[in-house]
């Protein structure tokens, strides 16, 4: 039988519409221009991961871990610079990001440790920023986090290290005091919840799970549209969804992307009442990211000179002005302090322990003299890392989606 449309008058217009037929025949073009395109990629693709099989092999016998986050910040500033469009900066780099997570893996596998389960917002966070081509494992607690990287069992972690609405995870500061491990990079995630559920409609929903916090922070939200649902806290927005899946009147707080992995549908999106909610990650490995001296990275075309902020761990005598007395060296040096915060010292009452970031590369060896100013002065100090200062990962930019809670972590 002939296709309806070639019936009647429009039908008619149609087959003898001339633009139409260049528009066909223009598509058509394009499509294997396309097709010509990708399969230079392709050659370029696997040319390129030859080049990072041959750079594992050299490196197969050295010490040391694959992730190099300030030679990775170079390749993306460089790209960005020279990068003339129409492909916009955050696409560029989240394609690239994949490039390098495929290149590392390339070289050796790359275990990571995260607070699990998968689905979790610190798992997306680590995707995010590593690529799906690292081989991520979750762990029940924070604190397994820093067990298995400092043991070699895991090359990375991924720690949540402070939320923009509920300040910092009090527990990641006091595990540097107990475990020798180092910041590699840091990252900032873009916290935004969404309501996963298989029930037909906000009206089906009579009980909501997720973490504490989630619940915490959609609790506007919760009261005025789902006034009369139960509120059930579990360990996370991933264990949450999994409950929800299997309920047909129950919901569950998480990542958008949730939905996806377990076949829930997104009632609705945004659901936290306030904007603007963020969770700073770091990357932990057992050693600094630090490159040898002599081999300092280039500057970026963005200007920057491989790290451009430390973190420190610092005790001070219990006397007047010895604080005062750090910030007047770091001062001095024209250094600003971008955090300072203090913590009890374990097993010592009334003492503290100081977290600062400062805007420099302190282990350049320009700073040599200042860091034994600064051991002086201190009665333990400790340099966490210096490491580029972290990207804005926001997947709502790139494709609508919503990105992630504190759990968020």
């Amino acid at each position: 039988m002939d296709d309806a449309s070639s019936h009647g008058p429009q039908g008619r217009d149609q087959q003898n519409d001339p633009h139409a037929d260049k528009g066909s025949q223009r598509l058509a073009a394009i499509r294997g221009e396309i097709d010509t395109v990708d399969q230079e990629l392709l050659r370029l693709f696997n040319r390129r991961a030859e080049l990072s099989v041959e750079v594992g092999r050299i490196k197969a016998t050295e010490p040391g871990i694959i992730f190099k986050p300030m030679r990775e910040r170079e390749v993306l500033d460089g790209l960005a610079a020279r990068n003339p469009g129409p492909l916009p900066e955050e696409h560029l780099r989240a394609i690239w990001r994949e490039i390098l997570s495929s290149s590392r893996a390339l070289q050796r596998p790359q275990n990571v440790a995260y607070l699990g389960p998968e689905g979790t917002f610190s798992y997306f966070a680590g995707v995010e920023y590593l690529g799906h081509a690292a081989s991520f494992h979750p762990c029940g607690d924070i604190a397994q986090i820093f067990e298995e990287v400092c043991s070699g069992q895991c090359e990375l972690g991924v720690v949540p290290l402070e939320n923009s609405l509920q300040g910092t995870v009090g527990v990641s500061f006091d595990l540097f005091l107990k475990y020798e491990v180092f910041i590699q990079a840091e990252l900032f995630s873009r916290i935004s919840h969404c309501l996963l559920s298989n029930a037909p409609s906000l009206a089906a929903v009579r009980t909501v799970y997720s973490h504490p916090q989630p619940l915490a922070q959609c609790g506007g939200w919760l009261r005025t549209r789902l006034p009369g649902a139960a509120l059930i806290p579990v360990e996370s927005t991933a264990a949450a969804a999994q409950r929800a899946a299997g309920q047909p009147d129950a919901a569950a707080i998480g990542h958008g992307k949730l939905a996806d992995m377990l076949g829930l549908g997104v009632l609705a999106r945004r659901i936290e009442d306030e904007a603007g909610n963020w969770t700073r990650f770091v990357i932990i490995g057992p050693t600094s990211a630090q490159p040898p001296r002599g081999a300092e990275p280039r500057p970026t075309p963005g200007g920057h000179n491989g790290a451009d902020k430390t973190s420190l761990l610092f005790t001070l005598p219990d006397k007047a002005g010895s604080l005062s007395t750090v910030l007047d060296l770091l001062a001095g040096h024209e250094i600003n302090m971008r955090k300072l915060e203090s913590r009890p010292l374990r097993g010592q009452c009334w003492r503290y322990v100081f977290f600062a970031d400062v805007e420099s590369n302190l282990e350049n060896p320009c700073y040599a003299a200042l860091l034994e100013q600064l051991r002086n002065v201190c009665t333990s100090f400790r340099i966490l890392g210096s490491y580029p200062t972290g990207p804005q990962l926001d997947r709502m930019s790139l494709s609508g989606d919503d990105a992630s809670d504190e759990e968020g972590i």
